[in-house]
């Protein structure tokens, strides 16, 4: 955490999201573990909470409680947990549901290694959720990759989608329709992530800024956009 405090100092990055998650092959972070980093490091970190999806009632019951203990955000990754669900799976309902109630925004990993096959990131399951579910603020980690062309069709489709390429912004196939797009019509929705530690703080955030993007939409892609989600 020192080096990583350290970084962020250097790189100019005031405040950062850190993700809980409970996954199969991809390793578990706990709420408290993520609780802890945050109140260790006041004004410096965000916390997103992980859920069970084998507990209808014990997701929400975490989510309520993950709320009021001052977490912003609410981390599902359908296709790598234990059991892999797919996005539009009837049993994460139930929990998609009681997030838009709350008026908590859901990270949604659907992108890069989602799930077992390909068939997890597949773009047409989240624009279903995100039909199923307009009020709920959806951020798409990962980026949707390699269904760039297709995941930006779905956000151009359902205002309630913000997308973080994050990483799969590093010249991946498909990167430039990102950087377009955070030049244009996804300028207000387009999130900046660096994915530490895959990508280093500084050197990913001072070539990030390199990028053909129009200075205006740069400050709203690289924070002005996350503080609206957030309420920050």
């Amino acid at each position: 955490m020192d080096l990583l405090l350290q970084e962020m100092d250097a790189a100019g990055v005031a405040r950062g999201v850190v993700v809980g998650r409970l996954a199969g092959v991809l390793g578990s972070v706990s709420n408290d573990d993520v609780a802890k980093i945050v109140a260790d490091h006041p004004g410096r970190f965000i916390g997103a909470a992980s859920i069970d999806p084998t507990s209808r009632k014990g997701a929400c019951d975490t989510i309520t409680q993950a709320v009021q203990d001052g977490f912003k955000l609410v981390n599902i990754e359908p296709g790598s947990y234990p059991v892999p669900l797919y996005a539009d799976d009837r049993r994460l309902y139930p929990i998609y549901a009681h997030c838009e109630d709350l008026g908590v925004p859901v990270i949604m990993m659907v992108g890069g290694p989602a799930g077992p096959d390909l068939s997890y990131s597949d773009p047409v399951r989240t624009d279903r959720v995100l039909a199923d579910f307009p009020n709920l603020q959806v951020v798409v980690a990962h980026g949707g990759w390699p269904w760039v062309n297709e995941i930006l069709h779905v956000a151009f489709r359902r205002p309630n989608m913000y997308l973080s390429p994050d990483m799969y912004f590093s010249r991946m196939p498909g990167w430039e329709e990102y950087v377009k797009a955070a030049d244009s019509f996804l300028a207000d929705r387009m999130l900046y992530a660096s994915s530490f530690p895959f990508c280093p703080v500084q050197d990913y955030k001072q070539w990030f800024e390199t990028l053909p993007i129009r200075p205006e939409n740069l400050r709203k892609v690289m924070g002005g956009n996350a503080r609206r989600l957030l309420g920050l």
